[in-house]
């Protein structure tokens, strides 16, 4: 912490907090702890905040270029709001950029107007021609009817053709050799597997929950499967195919997940400024 150089600080517009020593001696500590000293430059903005830029001492964090904005820079600059924004004082936003003094954000927004307003508009494209329909194709000529065999009574080839789809239908699907049924499986019984199994399945039960079982090898997920027989409240199966396939827990009466708490939307603590 003691490598981090600031600056003599010059004083604070009319009006606003002097709450630069406050910033240095933050920013100092925080980038000392994180192993990445800097210099800090101060600067004040136009809409009344305090612009920073970091002038880092070596090298920089990893994502952090100069001049452009980073997940690193936007979440020290939260933090350092953060600290600076107590109830009952006065609020003074900290700008914080890497290697250049940010610039706020309504500025920004009016000097990217200002561009876009300024750039010609492209040109409107012209219609498509309607695509143009192909000539109808010429009708075909009906074969001859062929002559008909006695009733009761039918060609060789008619009798393969009949015979064929009926063949096809009774040949059982072909089965990928990772994907049999683990139940059907004889694999040796495992003790610690089998009260891990029986565990899960009955906290799924319980607690109205669903869970899977991945990356498992199938004489293990054959072993779940017969270790989970008799526990009520809950069906275990197993679904995918090849590496995605898994042991899935089912509860027979799923309970909904609390809500989670949400912090308050504080429309001053804006990355941006």
């Amino acid at each position: 912490m003691s490598d981090v150089q600031a600056p003599e600080t010059t004083p604070a517009p009319a009006g606003g907090a002097d709450i630069r020593p406050r910033v240095e001696k933050l920013l100092t500590d925080i980038l000392g702890m994180m192993g990445f000293p800097a210099r800090l430059d101060f600067k004040d903005a136009s809409d009344g905040s305090l612009a920073v830029a970091l002038h880092f001492l070596g090298e920089a964090p990893a994502g952090v270029e100069s001049g452009k904005r980073s997940q690193v820079v936007d979440s020290l600059q939260f933090l350092l709001n953060k600290m600076l924004h107590r109830p009952g004082t006065e609020r003074r936003f900290v700008l914080v950029g890497a290697g250049v003094h940010p610039e706020p954000r309504g500025e920004r927004l009016k000097r990217e107007q200002a561009a876009a307003q300024a750039a010609p508009q492209a040109p409107a494209a012209a219609p498509a021609p309607p695509p143009q329909q192909a000539p109808p194709a010429p009708a075909r000529a009906q074969p001859q009817a062929k002559a008909k065999a006695p009733r009761g009574q039918q060609a060789p080839a008619q009798q393969a053709k009949a015979s064929a789809p009926a063949q096809q239908a009774r040949a059982p699907a072909p089965v990928r050799g990772g994907e049999a049924d683990e139940r059907s499986l004889e694999v040796p019984e495992d003790a610690a597997l089998r009260e891990v199994a029986r565990k899960l399945a009955e906290k799924s039960a319980t607690l109205g929950r669903f869970y899977a079982l991945v990356t498992v090898k199938q004489d293990d997920r054959a072993r779940v499967m017969k270790a989970v027989e008799g526990v009520s409240g809950v069906k275990v199966s197993c679904e995918g195919e090849g590496r995605n396939r898994r042991v899935v827990f089912t509860p027979e009466k799923p309970a909904p997940l609390p809500k989670r708490s949400m912090l308050p939307d504080d429309e001053d603590d804006d990355l941006e400024g």
